[in-house]
């Protein structure tokens, strides 16, 4: 009888255990009508900034901590926020969508997908992922920041990319030469902002 009663808890240690011990998953899906992504272009003579609109995303957590995500978005929404004049804002658009840009009709969607994430404490992280940009994709790295309230989470980064690891080269003067003002900096930025909500 005793060996029984003994066996019954240490059976009921090992039950308790196992779900004191259970890892907690949550998914985040990405609301895209909250979330915003700015982009910031610049050239010898100035800059321009503009949106892109976010088209899918999600997070997954264990335990509150961020393991991994992705979100796409639509380079046929790219948009430009500092031309005034109707016709040189159309312009200007439409050569970011054209084949010196983002080549938006035949690559419609860009993509980014965390492969490592490294927690920094106070909901900071080290993100690596890769990114997807006219179907060419190469590994980035960046700092975010993300926090969660009841079932929704905010998380914001800026993204600085080589535009000329995804072929965008017009203008560069990593290629061309003799451009003198004419040209624009390989770098440009990403400011991501996204909302989730728990599923």
């Amino acid at each position: 009888m005793k060996n029984n009663s003994l066996a019954i808890m240490l059976l009921a240690l090992f039950t308790l255990g196992i779900f004191a011990f259970k890892t907690k998953k949550q998914q985040y899906i990405v609301d895209p009508s909250k979330s915003s992504l700015v982009w910031i272009g610049k050239k010898a003579t100035g800059e321009h900034t503009g949106n892109i609109a976010i088209e899918k995303g999600a997070f997954q957590f264990e335990d509150a901590r961020l393991k991994s995500g992705s979100f796409d978005i639509d380079t046929r929404t790219i948009t430009d926020n500092d031309i005034t004049d109707k016709d040189n804002n159309a312009k200007l658009v439409g050569h970011l969508k054209s084949d010196d840009f983002f080549s938006a009709e035949t690559y419609p969607r860009a993509s980014l997908v965390i492969t490592n994430v490294t927690p920094a404490g106070g909901g900071n992280y080290t993100i690596k992922a890769n990114l997807t940009i006219k179907g060419i994709t190469n590994e980035i790295g960046f700092p975010a920041l993300v926090s969660l309230s009841g079932k929704q989470l905010n998380a914001t980064a800026k993204i600085t990319i080589d535009r000329t690891k995804y072929n965008i080269k017009f203008r560069s003067k990593s290629f061309f030469e003799n451009l003198g003002d004419k040209f624009i900096y390989d770098n440009f930025d990403l400011v991501v902002s996204l909302v989730a909500t728990a599923q």
